[in-house]
């Protein structure tokens, strides 16, 4: 028996020797590697924090003392060193294991996690909360260097180093964001840094020179001038002005530095900083040599380590597209939250760099800045995940929508996104940004149409707009063209309404009903905001029946603006369906079984219309027409 089988509980981890841990590690490596060549998922973040994890369940219980992850996709050793390993042949699946924390999973996950920076904020919440009930846990984030790029993470940094509560934040830094620190006095001053009688002195200290009087002066003189040194040496003296005690650097792969530095860090009163040097994809020679294809990835072969190429997929076409509208004029830049390959901004940067801008995980900075360049005359195209869009809706709303600047959004992953879940799936960004004044929305269906829509988006429209799609390939639909709206199927029995890759879920549906007798009148719209009532209210007034289709939330779906638009021009309803995602957060799982889970898919909309005619006998004339 392997010792990972023998590991049902960070107890049991408890109990290892010096050489076990370190045959544990490389267990939970291969352990990695083979289940996540089969479920997909992330795999270069986690190979990085195997030692890191087994050492926090060294020196924690994580059952109490609460630990947060910043994003959560690292979070896959934690799961198997807490019972879950058995649970990975299901990972992101539909009923499986989560990608990220989830604490109806495991009472070891402190807080459901999906989006960077927020995890000190959360952690030194936690904190006030169990100070102020008079309890006793530790609380710990551990954050990468590329949360550093976020602003929030400062917020939440200067607040808990001004707190004065015991805090601990770890940093991994995977050498990708922050200068590695070099010489032999910056290791021999960081093994000193890692014993228990530097901090005790440090904190002795400390309290000795407050007990009389100038006492205060020394201390400050002697601080600045240990400052002046340590600067001049490991460039981390931010952390501690801003009130942290720093620890580290440390070797993130080394598991009795790791120790050592936690149980420090877990003494220390006050926030604490312990500083870990981590690998990206350590272990797997192809994850390290190549960490980002290894990201986020689906099922590969892990003897070779090739990744089946994937087809193609709507944001390469936007990619593709973007391209040509910049060499056609020089004022159309580019601009990305530290997702340049997600996007489909790789070309871009490589023919383009001076207007190519990845500004980090600093979506609020991106929307504002853009809003700056288009004010003087450019045209900034700003590209971003419909679930990271979120964290910029008031730079969207004063930056861009205020002044009517032409800032360009490309929406990727609208809509279902699968896997990765309730952070991650798109279904916001509909009732947001239609309620947006000034702004214009486009949502294609296919890869023509998003060529279409973005050329138009760029060259002809003014104001802000967004043009958004989903994640994957196009489906059946392949049309192109930027129309307001179009009639795809004639018929008297129902009005069906659609847009994006929804219409390929109402052609389904169509064709079931037709198979029935039952014949609809199928509107696609290109643009839902400002939305053309035109092909719809004529529709309606024939039909007397409406479904709107849609991968939104109900609340401000374009359903009941549609509805709220007919009453309002007097056009009678004998029947109102709307399919959408309700009132709720989507869970991981195909985009298909998330579609049957929420009722919009296609034998969900034909049963619908069925049962609400209640008989084939009101069905209309049996004329159909297809412009598929």
């Amino acid at each position: 028996m392997s010792i990972l089988e023998t590991i049902s509980s960070p107890e049991d981890i408890k109990k290892l020797g010096e050489a076990e841990l370190s045959e544990l590690c490389r267990e939970v490596r291969a352990f990695l590697v083979e289940s996540t060549s089969k479920t997909g998922g992330h795999l270069s973040s986690n190979l990085g924090v195997v030692e890191l994890t087994v050492a926090i369940h060294r020196v924690f219980d994580t059952s109490r003392d609460r630990l947060l992850f910043d994003v959560g996709h690292q979070s896959y050793v934690h799961k198997i060193l807490t019972g879950r390993r058995e649970q990975f042949g299901s990972l992101r699946a539909l009923g499986g294991l989560s990608g990220f924390p989830k604490p109806a999973e495991s009472v070891h996950d402190a807080f459901v996690a999906g989006h960077a920076s927020s995890a000190v904020s959360t952690a030194l919440g936690m904190a006030r909360a169990r100070t102020l009930l008079g309890e006793t846990y530790n609380v710990i984030a551990v954050v990468g260097d590329g949360a550093l790029t976020g602003g929030l993470t400062y917020e939440g940094l200067c607040d808990a180093g001004d707190s004065d509560e015991p805090l601990i934040v770890i940093l991994n830094d995977n050498g990708m964001s922050i200068n590695e620190n070099v010489g032999a006095m910056a290791r021999y001053l960081a093994r000193k840094r890692l014993r228990h009688g530097y901090i005790a002195f440090k904190n002795w200290y400390r309290r000795f020179t407050k007990r009389f009087p100038g006492g205060q002066w020394l201390y400050n003189v002697s601080h600045r001038l240990k400052q002046a040194v340590k600067e001049a040496i490991f460039n981390c003296s931010m952390f501690e002005d801003m009130g942290f005690t720093y620890i580290g650097p440390v070797d993130g792969h080394n598991l009795k530095q790791l120790t050592a530095a936690l149980k420090i860090a877990r003494d220390t009163q006050g926030p604490a900083l312990v500083h870990v040097i981590t690998k990206k994809g350590k272990g797997y020679q192809f994850a390290e040599a190549n960490p980002d294809a290894f990201h986020g990835v689906k099922s590969f072969d892990p003897e070779t380590g090739v990744i089946p190429a994937s087809g193609e997929c709507f944001s390469a076409v936007f990619g593709e597209e973007l391209c040509r509208l910049a060499g056609e004029d020089g004022r159309v830049l580019a601009v990305t939250a530290a997702m340049p390959s997600g996007t489909g901004l790789t070309e871009f940067a490589r023919t383009y760099p001076r207007r190519f801008f990845d500004v980090g995980i600093c979506e609020g900075h991106a929307a504002s800045m853009a809003g700056g360049a288009a004010h003087q005359g450019c045209v900034p195209v700003f590209a971003v995940y419909s679930t990271f869009l979120q964290r910029s809706y008031d730079m969207l709303l004063q930056d861009v929508c205020l002044g009517n600047e032409h800032v360009v959004l490309a929406v990727d992953r609208a809509g279902l996104s699968g896997e990765d879940g309730e952070t991650h799936q798109g279904s916001m960004d509909v009732s947001f940004l239609t309620s947006m004044p000034h702004m214009t929305v486009w949502s294609p269906a296919s890869f023509a149409e998003l060529r279409d829509m973005l050329r138009r988006a760029v060259q002809e429209e003014a104001g802000p707009v967004a043009v958004r799609y989903p994640k994957g390939a196009e489906g059946r639909y392949t049309a192109g063209g930027a129309a307001p709206a179009v009639r795809l199927r004639e018929g008297g029995g129902f009005t069906l309404v659609t847009y994006g890759i929804s219409v390929n879920t109402a052609l389904e549906a169509a064709e079931t009903l037709r198979e029935r007798g039952i014949f609809v009148d199928l509107i696609k719209l290109g643009r839902i905001k400002p939305l053309d009532l035109g092909l719809v209210e004529d529709s309606v007034r024939r039909t007397g029946r409406l479904l709107v289709l849609e991968e939104a939330v109900a609340e401000g779906c374009i359903g009941q603006q549609l509805a709220a638009a007919l009453e309002g021009r007097g056009v009678p309803l004998r029947a109102l369906i709307l399919k959408n995602l309700g009132d709720r957060f989507i869970p991981h799982g195909s985009v298909e079984e998330l579609r049957r889970l929420c009722g919009i898919d296609a034998g969900s909309v034909a049963e619908a219309v069925v049962a609400n005619l209640g008989s084939i006998s009101d069905t209309g004339d049996a004329d159909g027409k297809d412009e598929t």
